[in-house]
């Protein structure tokens, strides 16, 4: 049977600067995954992926830490979100650090961007060309719960594509790959644990009961999908880069040295994992 290989990138916020590393060793060593799928920042780095624009995220995550159009507690209250999303998605990609539409649409490469359908609580998937702008689909995918807005598209709401399918690997298996390489930027030894704000998030979305069970069983849904991953590892069919220990930098980091220090880690997982990720791949 022929190999059909899938690329599952996890999001994690500034924890994605890990998968940013792995990414760009791949593009320097002409690893080219035909299937990639990603959430939230690992949409954000398989999009760049996919428009081999090596170097560009890990740009975006260090170069702008501290304007105050990335990232400002002031746009908490006046906008109702932590990160300035428009500008990340908008005037940043469009004109400041421009991203490359023309090959990431002409690219050979599959690439589908998750993000949550805020009335079903389902996930959503959606493949390159199925929208005018995958600008406002990364959006969708990367907006947090709480601290971002939800995302307007074709007359429905969207938020973080985590929130349902964290690590959408049955996603690649349904769509005939018989093989995964996965990006986590979580350690072996991680569980996710219930959500603290629990009641916070059944006031803020009270009308939307549907994502708030979805948001309330996440943990348990992203478990479960832990010991699926365990099991295609054993039956050969999944390869897994990940951190050996806890990646030390939070959502909100502003810490370029913690950044760097993280993206360079991953560049030198991949560069350790190079010899057995071509055999798997093969």
């Amino acid at each position: 049977m022929e190999n059909k290989v899938a690329l599952v990138l996890e999001g994690g916020g500034l924890r994605g600067n890990f998968t940013s590393g792995v990414l760009d060793y791949f593009l320097d060593n002409n690893i080219h995954i035909p299937y990639v799928i990603g959430v939230s920042m690992g949409a954000c780095n398989g999009s760049t992926y996919v428009s081999e624009q090596r170097g560009r995220n890990y740009r975006v995550n260090t170069e702008f830490l501290r304007d105050k159009r990335y990232f400002s507690y002031s746009n908490l209250i006046t906008k109702g979100e932590l990160f300035g999303m428009d500008f990340i998605f908008g005037d940043l990609p469009k004109n400041i650090l421009p991203f490359d539409m023309d090959t990431f649409m002409n690219s050979k490469k599959e690439f589908i961007a998750v993000a949550t359908d805020c009335n079903t609580g389902q996930a959503i998937y959606f493949r390159k060309g199925d929208s005018e702008d995958m600008y406002e689909v990364c959006k969708a995918s990367s907006s947090l719960p709480l601290i971002s807005n939800m995302v307007d598209m074709n007359g429905k709401k969207y938020l973080d594509g985590a929130i349902a399918d964290a690590i959408p690997v049955k996603k690649a298996i349904e769509d005939g790959n018989n093989k995964v390489v996965l990006v986590l930027t979580r350690p072996l030894s991680y569980m996710k644990k219930p959500l603290k704000l629990g009641r916070l998030i059944e006031y803020k979305y009270r009308q939307y009961p549907n994502l708030i069970n979805t948001l309330l069983k996440a943990h348990g849904v992203y478990n479960e999908t832990l010991e699926y991953i365990r099991q295609l590892e054993e039956e050969g069919k999944a390869f897994v880069i990940r951190p050996r220990e806890h990646l030390q930098v939070g959502r909100i980091e502003r810490n370029k040295e913690k950044i760097d220090g993280i993206y360079k880690l991953g560049y030198e997982m991949a560069k350790e994992n190079m010899d057995n990720l071509i055999e798997f791949i093969n």
